[in-house]
């Protein structure tokens, strides 16, 4: 199968976000990527680091066999690297670090001795490259991420309501809460492109009340608009029931199930969109495999719900959901910082 064709502006994009990252010409990079990476992304970025004058190399790895019970999608845990000492070797020899493997490094267990070694590293989200080029991130994107994080790291409590019944309450003591504004330019840190997120990671206990999935959120595991809706009962961080008819919450019922696994219940991540270029129907412009849905988790406004791992509350699991959720009000210690699916 021939390669399409190398816009002009996707290389372009590509180029923009790497020189956001502070890439510069004799800078030393690696683009590290696996055997079912997206092969036009790679060429992309290779073409701009050739623009950029960086001296690069391609670390690429097998893509592991699959030993999970059902499909595994956007985990944000690449098991490609699988502890390789000669490829952590060369990855810490590598300043900047572009991530092209398929479910990204940001939740490896690899990461913490990435970043430890100094690398900065940008995980090219595994899309087509219309949406990499249509979110390509401005400096609008960084002050609005970093003033979320600010409200986030100093509150106490998170609550979220919606007229659909939602009704669920986060204790944010002691919660990491991490901005992504699409790029990275300090050592020791990583951040994804497309950008635009604020997530909180909650300690074990720490989430607890009702999430009413409605019609037309998402699950980006699944990738699909959800058509009827499910209630999630949520006590001590962890999915207790499934309630609701039809396709969409059989599905989720089984797919949980199927892991065998209490930890693929619990509470992951919360958090809420800012990027207010990312679209809410862009799902339904790319096939499947165009996609990893990302753009979704960034639409402003949105409360993003994520389960599986969180390893800040000593769990850890491959089975996971993003899943977008729209039209919820998000208050902060009392104060609106998302109401009725608009971002304050």
């Amino acid at each position: 199968m021939s390669l399409p064709t190398l816009e002009p502006a996707w290389i372009s994009a590509f180029e923009a976000v790497f020189r956001r990252c502070k890439l510069a010409p004799g800078d030393l990079a690696c683009l590290l990527t696996e055997s079912r990476s997206r092969p036009l992304n790679i060429a992309l970025a290779e073409a701009a680091m050739a623009r950029i004058g960086a001296r690069f190399i391609r670390m690429s790895l097998p893509t592991p066999p699959q030993t999970a019970p059902v499909p595994i999608r956007s985990t944000g845990a690449s098991r490609a690297i699988a502890g390789h000492p000669a490829a952590l070797a060369a990855l810490a020899a590598c300043p900047f670090i572009v991530d092209l493997t398929v479910e990204g490094l940001l939740h490896a267990p690899e990461l913490k001795q990435i970043l430890g070694a100094g690398s900065r590293v940008l995980m090219v989200s595994n899309e087509h490259p219309d949406a990499l080029e249509r979110l390509v991130p401005t400096d609008a994107d960084e002050a609005i991420a970093k003033a979320a994080v600010k409200r986030a790291r100093a509150a106490r409590r998170m609550q979220v309501t919606s007229a659909a019944g939602t009704d669920l309450r986060v204790n944010m003591e002691g919660a990491p809460s991490v901005g992504v504004w699409g790029w990275t330019d300090r050592p020791g840190t990583i951040a994804h492109w497309p950008g635009g997120i604020l997530v909180a990671f909650p300690r074990a206990g720490s989430v607890e009340g009702r999430l009413v999935l409605d019609a037309g959120d998402v699950n980006l595991t699944f990738k699909r608009y959800i058509e009827r809706p499910i209630t999630l009962t949520i006590e001590q961080d962890h999915i207790t029931r499934i309630e609701g008819k039809g396709a969409d919450a059989e599905m989720m019922r089984r797919y949980l199930e199927a892991w065998g696994d209490r930890a693929a219940y619990a509470v992951s991540h919360v958090g809420w969109g800012l990027n207010r270029a990312a679209r809410y129907e862009a799902l339904a412009f790319y096939d499947r495999e165009d996609t990893n849905g990302t753009e979704l988790r960034a639409v402003a406004g949105n409360f993003l719900f994520s389960t599986g791992a969180n390893e800040f509350a000593g769990r850890f699991t491959e089975g996971h959901f993003d899943i977008p959720v729209f039209n919820t009000t998000i208050t902060l210690d009392g104060e609106d910082v998302v109401r009725e699916g608009v971002l304050l």
